[in-house]
Protein backbone atom coordinates (compact mmCIF):
# COMPACT_ATOMS: atom_id res chain seq x y z
CA UNK A 1 0.00 0.00 0.00
CA UNK A 2 1.39 3.53 -0.69
CA UNK A 3 1.70 5.63 2.13
CA UNK A 4 -1.22 5.61 4.02
CA UNK A 5 -1.35 9.42 4.39
CA UNK A 6 -1.83 9.75 0.72
CA UNK A 7 -4.98 7.27 0.54
CA UNK A 8 -7.23 10.38 0.58
CA UNK A 9 -5.32 11.29 -3.23
CA UNK A 10 -7.51 10.67 -6.33
CA UNK A 11 -5.80 8.38 -8.01
CA UNK A 12 -4.92 6.51 -5.18
CA UNK A 13 -8.89 6.19 -3.98
CA UNK A 14 -9.65 5.41 -7.97
CA UNK A 15 -7.20 2.62 -7.32
CA UNK A 16 -9.26 0.95 -3.90
CA UNK A 17 -12.76 2.15 -5.06
CA UNK A 18 -13.39 -1.12 -6.31
CA UNK A 19 -12.35 -2.86 -3.27
CA UNK A 20 -14.26 -0.39 -1.32
CA UNK A 21 -17.73 -1.30 -3.21
CA UNK A 22 -16.71 -5.17 -2.76
CA UNK A 23 -16.59 -4.54 0.91
CA UNK A 24 -20.38 -2.34 0.33
CA UNK A 25 -21.80 -5.48 -1.55
CA UNK A 26 -20.49 -8.08 1.10
CA UNK A 27 -21.79 -6.48 4.35
CA UNK A 28 -25.36 -5.80 2.46
CA UNK A 29 -25.22 -9.61 1.23
CA UNK A 30 -24.60 -10.66 5.09
CA UNK A 31 -27.40 -8.25 5.98
CA UNK A 32 -30.15 -9.61 4.10
CA UNK A 33 -28.52 -13.51 4.73
CA UNK A 34 -29.10 -12.33 8.65
CA UNK A 35 -32.59 -10.68 7.97
CA UNK A 36 -33.97 -13.33 6.33
CA UNK A 37 -32.94 -15.66 9.12
CA UNK A 38 -34.95 -13.38 11.27
CA UNK A 39 -31.87 -11.20 13.22
CA UNK A 40 -32.23 -8.15 14.60
CA UNK A 41 -29.93 -5.57 13.56
CA UNK A 42 -28.52 -3.78 16.72
CA UNK A 43 -26.57 -0.82 17.71
CA UNK A 44 -24.64 -1.20 20.23
CA UNK A 45 -23.03 1.65 22.67
CA UNK A 46 -18.85 1.70 22.48
CA UNK A 47 -18.67 3.59 25.31
CA UNK A 48 -18.70 1.46 28.25
CA UNK A 49 -16.83 0.93 31.95
CA UNK A 50 -15.40 -1.90 30.94
CA UNK A 51 -14.52 -2.81 27.36
CA UNK A 52 -13.31 -6.59 28.22
CA UNK A 53 -11.61 -8.84 30.24
CA UNK A 54 -8.79 -10.64 28.52
CA UNK A 55 -5.73 -10.47 29.21
CA UNK A 56 -3.84 -9.85 26.01
CA UNK A 57 -6.37 -7.30 24.68
CA UNK A 58 -5.44 -3.79 25.15
CA UNK A 59 -8.19 -0.80 25.12
CA UNK A 60 -8.25 2.56 24.87
CA UNK A 61 -9.39 4.84 27.75
CA UNK A 62 -11.37 8.48 28.16
CA UNK A 63 -12.13 10.30 30.73
CA UNK A 64 -16.34 11.04 30.89
CA UNK A 65 -17.08 14.26 32.44
CA UNK A 66 -20.33 13.99 34.28
CA UNK A 67 -23.01 16.36 35.27
CA UNK A 68 -21.14 16.70 38.95
CA UNK A 69 -18.09 18.33 36.84
CA UNK A 70 -16.02 14.82 38.25
CA UNK A 71 -13.94 12.83 35.56
CA UNK A 72 -15.24 9.43 35.54
CA UNK A 73 -13.08 6.83 33.65
CA UNK A 74 -14.62 4.81 30.51
CA UNK A 75 -13.09 3.16 27.73
CA UNK A 76 -14.02 1.98 24.12
CA UNK A 77 -15.38 -1.41 23.48
CA UNK A 78 -12.96 -4.15 22.61
CA UNK A 79 -16.01 -6.00 21.66
CA UNK A 80 -19.49 -5.33 21.62
CA UNK A 81 -20.46 -9.00 23.63
CA UNK A 82 -20.96 -7.83 27.30
CA UNK A 83 -23.67 -5.20 25.73
CA UNK A 84 -25.10 -7.75 23.56
CA UNK A 85 -25.82 -10.69 26.30
CA UNK A 86 -27.67 -7.98 28.07
CA UNK A 87 -30.11 -7.46 25.55
CA UNK A 88 -30.31 -11.30 25.41
CA UNK A 89 -31.07 -10.92 28.96
CA UNK A 90 -33.46 -8.20 27.90
CA UNK A 91 -35.79 -10.78 25.82
CA UNK A 92 -33.65 -10.46 22.51
CA UNK A 93 -33.67 -14.02 20.92
CA UNK A 94 -31.33 -13.60 17.34
CA UNK A 95 -29.08 -10.39 17.42
CA UNK A 96 -26.46 -9.22 15.25
CA UNK A 97 -24.25 -6.08 15.01
CA UNK A 98 -21.61 -4.62 12.96
CA UNK A 99 -19.92 -2.98 15.46
CA UNK A 100 -16.34 -0.96 15.47
CA UNK A 101 -14.25 -1.53 17.77
CA UNK A 102 -10.79 -0.58 19.21
CA UNK A 103 -8.05 -2.66 20.28
CA UNK A 104 -4.67 -0.58 21.29
CA UNK A 105 -1.06 -2.00 20.85
CA UNK A 106 -2.48 -3.88 17.70
CA UNK A 107 -1.45 -2.35 13.76
CA UNK A 108 -0.07 -4.63 11.19
CA UNK A 109 -1.36 -6.14 8.34
CA UNK A 110 -3.88 -8.36 9.87
CA UNK A 111 -4.59 -5.48 12.94
CA UNK A 112 -5.55 -1.89 12.95
CA UNK A 113 -6.54 -0.16 15.99
CA UNK A 114 -10.11 0.41 15.04
CA UNK A 115 -12.12 -2.26 13.01
CA UNK A 116 -15.66 -3.91 12.19
CA UNK A 117 -16.41 -7.03 14.07
CA UNK A 118 -19.72 -8.86 12.99
CA UNK A 119 -21.07 -10.46 16.12
CA UNK A 120 -24.39 -11.95 15.99
CA UNK A 121 -26.37 -14.38 18.87
CA UNK A 122 -28.73 -17.19 18.85
CA UNK A 123 -31.10 -17.82 21.96
CA UNK A 124 -31.56 -22.18 22.44
CA UNK A 125 -29.41 -23.02 19.20
CA UNK A 126 -26.14 -24.75 19.68
CA UNK A 127 -22.84 -23.23 19.35
CA UNK A 128 -22.43 -25.79 16.19
CA UNK A 129 -25.50 -23.85 14.26
CA UNK A 130 -22.98 -20.56 14.25
CA UNK A 131 -20.20 -23.12 12.30
CA UNK A 132 -22.87 -23.43 9.64
CA UNK A 133 -23.45 -19.01 9.66
CA UNK A 134 -20.22 -18.89 9.29
CA UNK A 135 -19.27 -21.08 6.48
CA UNK A 136 -22.25 -19.47 5.05
CA UNK A 137 -20.30 -15.99 5.62
CA UNK A 138 -18.08 -17.24 3.55
CA UNK A 139 -19.77 -18.02 0.48
CA UNK A 140 -21.93 -15.38 0.69
CA UNK A 141 -18.48 -12.66 0.82
CA UNK A 142 -17.01 -14.61 -2.55
CA UNK A 143 -20.06 -14.14 -4.58
CA UNK A 144 -20.44 -10.45 -3.27
CA UNK A 145 -16.74 -10.00 -4.72
CA UNK A 146 -17.03 -11.95 -7.78
CA UNK A 147 -14.73 -14.39 -5.82
CA UNK A 148 -14.19 -18.03 -6.65
CA UNK A 149 -11.88 -18.97 -4.01
CA UNK A 150 -10.69 -16.94 -0.65
CA UNK A 151 -7.37 -15.55 -1.18
CA UNK A 152 -4.17 -14.13 0.93
CA UNK A 153 -0.62 -13.61 0.25
CA UNK A 154 -0.56 -16.87 -2.20
CA UNK A 155 -2.75 -19.29 -0.07
CA UNK A 156 -6.03 -20.05 -1.32
CA UNK A 157 -9.34 -21.56 -0.01
CA UNK A 158 -12.73 -22.75 -1.72
CA UNK A 159 -15.34 -21.45 0.57
CA UNK A 160 -18.04 -23.79 -0.99
CA UNK A 161 -15.34 -27.01 -0.42
CA UNK A 162 -16.68 -29.62 2.63
CA UNK A 163 -14.66 -27.93 5.97
CA UNK A 164 -11.93 -29.96 7.80
CA UNK A 165 -13.36 -29.55 11.49
CA UNK A 166 -10.77 -30.90 14.13
CA UNK A 167 -10.43 -30.31 17.89
CA UNK A 168 -7.83 -27.93 19.36
CA UNK A 169 -6.49 -31.44 21.02
CA UNK A 170 -6.63 -33.45 17.21
CA UNK A 171 -4.68 -30.36 15.96
CA UNK A 172 -2.19 -30.14 18.80
CA UNK A 173 -1.49 -33.75 18.18
CA UNK A 174 -1.32 -33.94 14.32
CA UNK A 175 1.03 -30.97 13.91
CA UNK A 176 2.88 -30.83 16.58
CA UNK A 177 3.16 -34.12 18.30
CA UNK A 178 1.82 -32.85 21.53
CA UNK A 179 -0.51 -34.66 23.79
CA UNK A 180 -2.64 -31.34 25.11
CA UNK A 181 -5.48 -32.76 27.26
CA UNK A 182 -2.83 -34.90 28.94
CA UNK A 183 -2.08 -31.47 30.43
CA UNK A 184 -5.32 -30.06 31.43
CA UNK A 185 -7.74 -31.14 34.47
CA UNK A 186 -11.69 -30.90 34.93
CA UNK A 187 -11.31 -27.94 36.74
CA UNK A 188 -9.19 -25.87 35.21
CA UNK A 189 -6.21 -26.57 36.31
CA UNK A 190 -2.57 -27.44 34.28
CA UNK A 191 0.28 -28.92 34.14
CA UNK A 192 2.70 -26.16 32.92
CA UNK A 193 5.55 -28.03 33.02
CA UNK A 194 4.14 -31.10 31.20
CA UNK A 195 3.14 -28.37 28.21
CA UNK A 196 6.20 -27.42 28.29
CA UNK A 197 8.28 -30.30 28.47
CA UNK A 198 6.24 -31.93 25.14
CA UNK A 199 6.52 -28.09 23.23
CA UNK A 200 10.01 -27.96 23.82
CA UNK A 201 10.19 -31.63 22.19
CA UNK A 202 8.06 -30.27 19.48
CA UNK A 203 11.33 -27.44 18.88
CA UNK A 204 9.22 -24.65 20.18
CA UNK A 205 10.69 -22.30 22.44
CA UNK A 206 9.63 -22.42 25.79
CA UNK A 207 10.81 -19.54 28.80
CA UNK A 208 11.09 -20.01 32.10
CA UNK A 209 8.84 -17.23 32.48
CA UNK A 210 5.74 -18.86 30.25
CA UNK A 211 2.77 -20.21 31.55
CA UNK A 212 0.82 -22.62 30.64
CA UNK A 213 -1.72 -20.51 28.29
CA UNK A 214 1.80 -18.71 27.32
CA UNK A 215 2.83 -22.38 25.90
CA UNK A 216 -0.26 -23.33 24.27
CA UNK A 217 -0.38 -20.00 22.23
CA UNK A 218 2.89 -20.54 20.76
CA UNK A 219 2.36 -23.79 19.98
CA UNK A 220 -1.23 -22.82 18.65
CA UNK A 221 1.38 -19.78 16.42
CA UNK A 222 4.08 -21.63 15.43
CA UNK A 223 2.86 -25.18 14.65
CA UNK A 224 -1.20 -25.49 14.13
CA UNK A 225 -2.08 -22.23 13.01
CA UNK A 226 -0.26 -22.53 9.67
CA UNK A 227 -1.51 -25.35 8.49
CA UNK A 228 -5.23 -24.65 8.45
CA UNK A 229 -8.49 -23.23 5.73
CA UNK A 230 -5.59 -24.18 3.41
CA UNK A 231 -7.63 -25.42 0.10
CA UNK A 232 -10.80 -25.68 2.22
CA UNK A 233 -12.52 -23.85 6.08
CA UNK A 234 -10.96 -25.12 8.87
CA UNK A 235 -12.90 -24.84 12.31
CA UNK A 236 -11.07 -25.43 14.77
CA UNK A 237 -13.18 -27.19 17.99
CA UNK A 238 -12.97 -27.68 21.22
CA UNK A 239 -10.72 -25.44 22.94
CA UNK A 240 -8.94 -26.56 26.40
CA UNK A 241 -11.11 -25.17 28.96
CA UNK A 242 -8.09 -22.83 30.17
CA UNK A 243 -8.70 -20.88 27.06
CA UNK A 244 -12.66 -21.17 27.11
CA UNK A 245 -12.75 -17.24 27.88
CA UNK A 246 -16.99 -17.05 27.89
CA UNK A 247 -17.39 -20.35 26.74
CA UNK A 248 -18.88 -22.92 28.72
CA UNK A 249 -17.23 -26.47 29.07
CA UNK A 250 -18.13 -29.56 27.36
CA UNK A 251 -20.89 -31.67 28.46
CA UNK A 252 -19.00 -35.14 27.72
CA UNK A 253 -15.54 -33.58 28.36
CA UNK A 254 -15.09 -31.02 30.91
CA UNK A 255 -11.68 -30.48 30.10
CA UNK A 256 -12.70 -28.68 27.10
CA UNK A 257 -14.84 -25.73 26.26
CA UNK A 258 -17.61 -25.46 23.95
CA UNK A 259 -15.26 -22.70 21.72
CA UNK A 260 -14.48 -23.25 17.89
CA UNK A 261 -12.92 -20.39 15.59
CA UNK A 262 -12.72 -20.42 11.72
CA UNK A 263 -9.75 -20.24 9.32
CA UNK A 264 -9.63 -19.46 5.68
CA UNK A 265 -6.28 -19.35 3.97
CA UNK A 266 -4.16 -19.64 7.54
CA UNK A 267 -6.21 -16.58 8.76
CA UNK A 268 -8.21 -16.35 12.05
CA UNK A 269 -11.35 -15.38 10.73
CA UNK A 270 -14.55 -15.83 14.06
CA UNK A 271 -14.26 -16.95 17.60
CA UNK A 272 -17.51 -18.72 18.59
CA UNK A 273 -18.76 -20.02 21.73
CA UNK A 274 -21.41 -21.95 23.35
CA UNK A 275 -22.11 -18.97 26.07
CA UNK A 276 -21.50 -19.14 29.83
CA UNK A 277 -24.33 -18.00 31.74
CA UNK A 278 -22.73 -18.90 35.33
CA UNK A 279 -21.92 -15.58 36.70
CA UNK A 280 -19.70 -17.10 39.33
CA UNK A 281 -17.73 -18.96 37.31
CA UNK A 282 -17.75 -16.10 34.59
CA UNK A 283 -16.64 -13.74 37.69
CA UNK A 284 -14.04 -16.32 38.30
CA UNK A 285 -12.07 -16.38 34.69
CA UNK A 286 -12.10 -12.64 34.28
CA UNK A 287 -11.01 -11.47 37.26
CA UNK A 288 -8.08 -13.71 36.57
CA UNK A 289 -7.83 -12.70 33.62
CA UNK A 290 -7.09 -9.38 34.73
CA UNK A 291 -5.08 -10.75 37.87
CA UNK A 292 -2.49 -11.46 34.70
CA UNK A 293 -3.01 -8.42 33.11
CA UNK A 294 -1.83 -6.61 35.84
CA UNK A 295 1.31 -9.06 36.23
CA UNK A 296 2.00 -8.33 32.58
CA UNK A 297 1.59 -4.90 31.74
CA UNK A 298 0.76 -3.21 35.15
CA UNK A 299 -2.47 -2.74 34.65
CA UNK A 300 -6.37 -4.28 34.89
CA UNK A 301 -9.85 -2.99 34.04
CA UNK A 302 -12.94 -2.93 35.84
CA UNK A 303 -14.90 -5.46 36.02
CA UNK A 304 -18.96 -5.08 34.28
CA UNK A 305 -20.99 -6.21 37.08
CA UNK A 306 -23.79 -5.15 35.36
CA UNK A 307 -22.74 -7.65 32.40
CA UNK A 308 -22.70 -10.14 35.55
CA UNK A 309 -25.72 -9.20 37.04
CA UNK A 310 -27.54 -9.97 33.65
CA UNK A 311 -25.64 -13.30 33.10
CA UNK A 312 -28.35 -15.05 35.90
CA UNK A 313 -30.94 -13.92 33.44
CA UNK A 314 -29.39 -14.53 30.37
CA UNK A 315 -31.28 -18.01 28.39
CA UNK A 316 -28.92 -20.44 27.13
CA UNK A 317 -27.12 -18.94 23.72
CA UNK A 318 -24.50 -19.30 21.17
CA UNK A 319 -22.43 -15.96 19.88
CA UNK A 320 -20.11 -15.38 17.79
CA UNK A 321 -17.64 -12.66 16.39
CA UNK A 322 -16.56 -12.30 12.89
CA UNK A 323 -13.85 -9.69 11.84
CA UNK A 324 -15.41 -8.21 8.89
CA UNK A 325 -12.53 -6.58 7.29
CA UNK A 326 -10.40 -9.68 7.13
CA UNK A 327 -13.32 -11.48 5.08
CA UNK A 328 -13.61 -8.39 2.72
CA UNK A 329 -9.31 -8.71 2.44
CA UNK A 330 -10.03 -12.47 1.62
CA UNK A 331 -12.83 -11.98 -0.54
CA UNK A 332 -10.86 -9.57 -2.73
CA UNK A 333 -7.90 -11.09 -2.30
CA UNK A 334 -5.79 -7.97 -1.42
CA UNK A 335 -2.77 -8.44 1.43
CA UNK A 336 -3.61 -5.59 4.39
CA UNK A 337 -6.04 -4.72 6.13
CA UNK A 338 -6.03 -0.70 5.35
CA UNK A 339 -6.63 -1.48 1.62
CA UNK A 340 -10.79 -2.50 2.88
CA UNK A 341 -11.41 0.38 5.37
CA UNK A 342 -12.32 3.53 3.59
CA UNK A 343 -10.96 5.64 5.55
CA UNK A 344 -7.72 3.80 7.31
CA UNK A 345 -6.76 5.00 11.14
CA UNK A 346 -3.51 6.99 10.89
CA UNK A 347 -0.64 6.09 12.06
CA UNK A 348 0.36 8.39 15.02
CA UNK A 349 4.08 10.72 14.14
Amino acid sequence: MQNQREWWSAAHHADRRPILLARNRIQAALRTHLAGEDFVEVDPACLQISPGNETHLHAFGTKAIGNDGLPHRMYLHTSPEFAMKKLLAAGESRIHTFAHVWRNRERGALHSPEFTMLEWYRVEQDYTTLMADCLRFLQLAAQAAGASQLQFRGARCDPFALPERLSVAEAMQRHAGVDLLSTVQADGTADRAALACQAAAAGVRVDDTDTWSDVFSRLLADRVEPHLGHGRPTLLDRYPVVEAALARPCADDPREAERFELYACGVELANGFGELTDPEEQRRRLTAEMEEKARLYGERYPLDEDFLCALAHMPDASGCAMGFDRLVMLATGVSRIDSVMWTPVAAPN
